[in-house]
């Protein structure tokens, strides 16, 4: 019966990632649960790029589905308040992204693709650092910076 426990320690190991992620979400500030989110369209990204590189279609479909509704997200949850004319230069970044994301899984155009990876992690960075700065301005310690790396 040894077969049965990797089972269980992997099955033990997904739930507590999945409870780990649960409480980070449940208590993470509006800023961080944004950068959660480009940090997953990254992901994502690249989970349809490698499935589209090694012909896992199911793979790609799923990465890149992901990735897409992530960015449509991202699109619609910008505030207008503070700067009604940044928030929708920063929609119209997204609603780019998500047709270059389009077209280029249709069209299997990685340069495409890779464009909207690269823009999402330059997003990352940006984010990191505006979080950063504001955390200064505020005096409270700077948030950590949630894992995917580009």
């Amino acid at each position: 019966m040894s077969s049965g426990q990797p089972q269980n320690a992997s099955n033990q190991y997904a739930k507590s990632a999945n409870a780990y992620l649960r409480t980070r979400v449940m208590t993470a500030t509006p800023e961080e649960l944004r950068l959660l989110l480009i940090e997953g369209a990254i992901k994502f990204a690249r989970q349809g790029r490698e499935g589209l590189n090694v012909k896992n279609f199911e793979a790609s479909f799923n990465g890149f589905s992901q990735c897409r509704e992530i960015i449509m997200e991202l699109a619609t949850s910008i505030r207008t308040e503070p700067n009604p004319a940044l928030a929708e230069q920063v929609r119209s970044l997204y609603l780019f992204m998500y047709k270059h994301l389009v077209e280029g899984v249709f069209e299997k155009d990685m340069k495409k693709v890779d464009t909207v990876i690269e823009l999402l992690e330059y997003e990352r960075e940006t984010w990191v650092l505006l979080m950063q700065q504001v955390a200064t301005e505020k005096g409270r310690p700077e948030p950590m910076a949630t894992g995917v790396q580009g």
